[in-house]
């Protein structure tokens, strides 16, 4: 593996992943702090002080931010996630320096000018509309908030507007002050980059990020469960069936990934087999995992005609129950070539490398080697996936739904039906 790894002085992690034979680099500055951060009031802060961050510092307003990168075919960009926020920089291998420069610059010096908040503020809320009148988005956020109820893991990333519209520049100076922080940083770096230079760049334009105080835990998410629908006069009904998953941590998370992938991760899925080509009851229909520090969801995304809806729920629940006792080795091979190919992929694009790189420092202390991922994947067995599967679908299930969903049979009976899995065990 060619990763190498240094720890300044103030705690901030620099890791990089050279690839000698490439013309371009990327470089990521990344914070383990994300929407689960929030206090209470701050429902969306970390998000916004993301879009802030590109409005202007004391050296660069945000014109000037945009053209120095563009001057030399760069791009910036950023994205804030449940526990981590991340600014980005792709520029050709001379331009390292100046892509650090840029990222220092708007991570530890913003401005937060007020009319620039008014006017981003302003843009949010316009992409918290956008959400809200895309269902098949909406549906995700609302299964979310339902199995992790009252808890910051539950709350939309965006905020909602009445949360945005209360942030004021304080709580983006209190929020930057209390997690962009050395040891709660990482700078990673992939492609045609050297380490040494990485390193003594990091030290210029970092040394002043002082280490991160220490701070009462959070606590574990708790699931919660329930169901959640909003009654929409749409042409589809969009549901998301959601039961406990597993940390990003655990030792079972590539084999309920792999159960995931069988149920509904591609046109050989059960679920796209069974529910799609077969009887022909939805267009879009998924099994997904979201692993979290200390937690997960596993789910089953559909969408469908409100005719359909009386026969598309029996028919998903029995094949989620069925799977979880006749997954076969066969299709245990197929779902591992499909994430061996997704691994293989990402790993030819720097950028993909650089997130990946800050994401396992952040979770698991060290660079994991793709060696070692791929190993964990191919030691998962038949039993092991029939096991994780049974194991989440035995949980409390959480139910959110969006449209002409007055057909839907209740969480109970949802609960009942993935009962006839547990009693199959």
């Amino acid at each position: 593996m060619s990763v190498e790894v240094t720890v300044l002085p103030n705690g901030l992690t620099v890791a990089t992943d050279p690839i000698p034979e490439f013309g371009t680099a990327a470089v990521s500055v990344t914070f383990g702090a994300g929407s689960r951060s929030e206090g209470e009031a701050e429902h969306g802060l970390a998000h916004l002080l993301e879009h802030m961050a590109f409005k202007g510092t004391t050296r660069r307003s945000a014109l000037q931010i945009a053209e120095e990168i563009e001057e030399v075919g760069g791009d910036l960009n950023a994205a804030t996630s449940v526990e981590q926020t991340a600014y980005d920089a792709r520029v050709l291998a001379g331009d390292v320096p100046l892509a650090l420069d840029i990222l220092a610059d708007i991570v530890i010096d913003p401005l937060f000018d007020a009319d620039e908040l008014k006017r981003e503020k302003g843009v949010i809320l316009q992409e918290i509309g956008s959400v809200d009148d895309t269902p098949d988005e909406l549906v995700y956020d609302l299964a979310l908030e339902t199995a992790f109820s009252a808890q910051p893991l539950g709350r939309p990333i965006l905020g909602t507007p009445d949360t945005v519209r209360a942030l004021d520049r304080s709580a983006l100076v209190g929020f930057r002050g209390r997690n962009y922080c050395g040891n709660a940083g990482v700078v990673t770096a992939s492609g045609a980059v050297r380490h040494a230079e990485v390193v003594a760049l990091a030290e210029e334009h970092f040394a002043d990020l002082r280490p991160k105080a220490e701070s009462a835990a959070s606590g574990a998410a708790r699931w919660t469960g329930g169901e959640r629908r909003e009654l929409r006069d749409l042409e589809q009904a969009h549901l998301v069936l959601a039961c406990p998953g597993l940390s990003m941590i655990d030792d079972d998370a590539y084999a309920l990934q792999v159960f995931a992938h069988i149920l509904g991760g591609g046109m050989s899925s059960r679920l796209f087999q069974e529910v799609r080509e077969k009887r022909g009851l939805v267009y879009s229909i998924q099994a997904f995992h979201w692993a979290f520090a200390d937690t997960g969801l596993f789910g089953v995304y559909a969408g469908t005609g409100e005719g359909d809806l009386d026969e598309l729920v029996p028919v998903m629940l029995d094949e989620i129950a069925e799977a979880t006792a006749t997954v076969n080795e066969r299709e245990v091979e197929r779902a591992k070539a499909q994430m061996r190919m997704s691994l293989e992929m990402a790993r030819e694009q720097p950028t993909s490398r650089a997130e990946r790189l800050a994401r396992q420092i952040l979770v698991y202390g060290r660079p994991i080697p793709g060696e070692e991922i791929l190993s964990r994947l191919d030691a998962v067995t038949v039993e092991d996936v029939r096991r994780t599967g049974l194991a989440a679908v035995s949980g409390v299930p959480s139910l959110a739904a969006v449209g002409p969903v007055q057909r839907l049979p209740g969480i109970e009976r949802f609960a009942e039906r993935l009962g006839s899995a547990r009693r199959a065990a």
